[in-house]
């Protein structure tokens, strides 16, 4: 490969774009033997998240190995992420959390695709086209891209990621935990001895102090947060890997062991200050996201930590508890409340554009995603003009990760199909 940094500097705000900015740094990614090819296509990447960075690609493999065979790939470090102006816990840009909250409040999809096409025109020209491919999170962006700025793509390619653009926060966490419920009940009756298990992991959490080694405590609703590994290719499994170890801790040790505990601290990574401030926020059109994750919790019985037989686990989500519980979040308390109180949010879709689509996009749809819950997905992929999906249950979320060179030759596939027919 041949890898190339670029690094602009845009507005911080896109509605005033005479004001302060912020740098945006991409890696040009090439094939060796196509690296003198000006003519080669070139592909963004949508990373998911919201607030992750995109790793320097150290081997030629997985999915960036089938784009390569295609295109050209600019992996994007969405603002705030990874080599662009950064967003640090430890080190925020502003103390009042006011002020804070509104510079935060600039780095949503939105923002992201204008940086984005802003880095199209000023590496390809301004009249040059290319293609977008997003994953999770990255296909809400892809989304946005073609409700406001399709006239220079393509192609869209998007991997567990149609963005539930016509329902609010408040609707898509209540479904999304009625769907992970489900996901929780196949889990019990798949491994039914593990019911009796997490009743008395939860029992001794909530009545026992169970530190880790830097003397973080462990709580009950944190060790339910692993209900994250069910949207995993192998999760459930995963999943009763870990409750089996921890029930053998306590009856042997009587307190949690350290492997346990690092299982769980990697469930919420303080690393992404955007993730746990913006996660809600990337749903709305307008409305403030009011915790909406931790109504929708409180309002199913099944999650309660007192449910018989056992609580169930829960999915991604953020929750207000954790910038209390988490040392490394505590920072991020006062303007976190501030971004869930905020009214006014600029929409992210333009739903009639989406319905006139013109630019073809592929992408997949995973029957049994536990991140983009899949009736909302499918609503998505019906409106979008000029769209055609792969619906499967072969694999969870990441099936691109998985088997990068099956889904990328149905992608392809279909991609090309679309093309020719348009």
């Amino acid at each position: 490969m041949v890898v190339t940094g670029h690094r602009i500097d845009v507005p911080l705000d896109w509605n005033e774009p005479s004001g302060p900015t912020i740098s945006v740094h991409a890696r040009e990614v090439v094939a060796a033997e196509h690296a003198e090819d000006a003519k080669r296509p070139a592909i963004v990447w949508f990373q998911g998240g919201p607030g992750h960075e995109v790793l320097f690609p150290e081997q030629r493999g997985s999915w960036l190995a089938q784009l390569l065979t295609r295109y050209r790939v600019l992996l994007l470090d969405q603002r705030g992420t990874g080599l662009s102006t950064p967003v640090e816990a430890r080190s925020l840009p502003f103390s009042d959390p006011a002020a804070l909250g509104e510079y935060l409040c600039n780095f949503r999809q939105d923002s992201i695709v204008r940086d984005a096409d802003r880095l199209r025109a000023t590496l390809y020209g301004e009249d040059a086209d290319w293609y977008v491919f997003g994953q999770s999170f990255g296909g809400f962006c892809s989304l946005t891209y073609l409700s406001y700025l399709p006239e220079h793509l393509r192609g869209v390619i998007i991997t567990g990621g149609f963005a539930p653009v016509l329902h609010e926060t408040e609707e898509i966490c209540t479904r999304l935990f009625n769907h992970v419920a489900t996901r929780n009940a196949e889990f019990y009756a798949r491994f039914p001895g593990d019911a009796e298990r997490v009743r008395r992991i939860v029992d001794h959490l909530e009545t026992t102090t169970d530190v880790d080694g830097r003397g973080q405590r462990l709580s009950a609703r944190r060790f339910l947060m692993l209900g994250g590994y069910l949207g995993h290719q192998h999760g459930a499994a995963e999943l009763h890997g870990i409750i089996e170890r921890a029930d053998n801790d306590l009856e042997q040790l009587h307190v949690l062991s350290g492997r346990i505990h690092e299982e769980i601290a990697g469930v919420m990574s303080p690393a992404n200050p955007i993730y746990t401030v913006l996660h809600e926020a990337a749903y709305s059109n307008g409305p403030a996201t009011r915790w909406a994750a931790q109504r929708a919790r409180l309002a199913d019985p099944r999650f309660a930590l007192d449910a018989q037989p056992a609580p169930y686990f829960t999915g991604e989500a953020v929750f207000p508890w954790m910038l209390e519980e988490l040392g490394a979040l505590q920072q991020l308390r006062e303007v976190a409340d501030v971004l869930a109180n905020h009214e006014g949010w600029a929409p992210l879709y333009d739903i009639p554009r989406l319905r006139a689509n013109t630019v073809p996009v592929v992408g997949t749809v995973y029957w049994d995603d536990e991140y983009v819950e899949r009736t909302m997905a499918l609503e998505t992929v019906s409106l979008l003009g000029t769209c055609k999906p792969w619906i499967t249950n072969e694999y969870e979320h990441g099936g691109y990760r998985v088997d990068p060179a099956r889904v990328a030759d149905r992608l392809f596939s279909l991609l090309d199909d679309l093309t020719a027919r348009s």
